[in-house]
């Protein structure tokens, strides 16, 4: 007896609109991966294949440019900025954010009002406006006490710190208010303090909202340029300025460039693949309660 023919659901979609929405991820896919293999096969090309006319297809391969990124320009100290500079900003909003989240979504005080207004309103404004004060301030600091913030990497700190924070205070607001308070409650009742009850019930229960409000922060530090092109030198500089250097007045280096973005940006998105449960989780429970 012959099989029964298969039929399909009234409400499934025509065959041509899978088709089509088939060809139109392929395509959009090809899309978003261009660059990335123009970036690949940029370095593992010549100077000569990268310098004039684009070529799709190197003339020939070579992992040069992965060992002369080091060379060129002081790629390792700019790496090394980047990564205490980003760290520290970041471990700094992450600590001052739990603990103002937490008196903020826990406690009444008076003035409450105006901080969390505060807090939003400063997202307000874009990021260059604060330049000419963050340095003006700075300079007259340093001349002061004697203190140097501008060009050191204490100075940047602050100034990411400046940027990230009131988001991460913001952010951990809502995800701590989502912490049913009851939890706080029942460690009262067991003896807990309010540290106690913060580093072993709230924290624990944030993870997900600290780790995605961690991540905010570092990247905000870690890609920023404008900011890290005024206040830092030559010793204090950090990558996203110091990639500039393979520009020189005779040529731009673009292969040892691609390899650079490439070996500097590999811990970055491992460190996003490894994290990112946690970030989807936190960013969405910190958006919607």
């Amino acid at each position: 007896m012959p099989d029964a023919p298969v039929r399909r659901s009234p409400t499934a979609p025509p065959r041509s609109f899978l088709w089509a929405r088939r060809v139109f991820l392929t395509l959009l896919t090809a899309f978003v991966l261009l660059p990335v293999y123009v970036m690949i096969s940029s370095s593992l090309k010549p100077l000569r294949d990268v310098s004039g006319q684009f070529r799709w297809l190197p003339s020939g391969l070579t992992i040069r440019p992965y060992i002369d990124i080091w060379s060129t320009i002081p790629l390792a100290r700019y790496f090394v900025n980047s990564v205490i500079v980003a760290g520290a900003a970041t471990a700094c909003s992450v600590v001052i954010a739990i603990f103002a989240a937490y008196a903020v979504s826990r406690y009444r005080f008076r003035g409450k009002r105006i901080f969390t207004v505060t807090v939003l309103s400063t997202q307000m404004f874009p990021g260059i406006l604060f330049l000419l004060p963050l340095f003006l301030i700075y300079v007259n600091i340093g001349n002061a006490t004697g203190v140097a913030l501008y060009g050191s990497r204490g100075g940047l700190i602050l100034t990411y710190l400046t940027f990230s924070l009131p988001f991460s205070i913001w952010m951990l607001v809502g995800y701590f208010e989502s912490i049913p308070r009851a939890l706080d409650e029942a460690a009262w009742v067991d003896g807990s303090g309010p540290m106690s009850t913060l580093f072993r019930i709230v924290i624990p229960a944030a993870t997900p909202g600290i780790v995605a409000v961690a991540v905010y922060a570092f990247m905000t530090a870690w890609g920023e340029v404008l900011f890290a092109s005024i206040m830092t030198n030559d010793v204090t500089r950090t990558l996203s300025v110091g990639l500039q250097a393979y520009a020189t007045l005779n040529d731009v280096y673009w292969n040892q460039v691609m390899a650079a973005s490439l070996v500097v940006s590999v811990p970055i998105v491992a460190g996003f693949l490894l994290l990112q449960r946690y970030l989807v989780a936190g960013l969405t429970a910190g958006a919607v309660k």
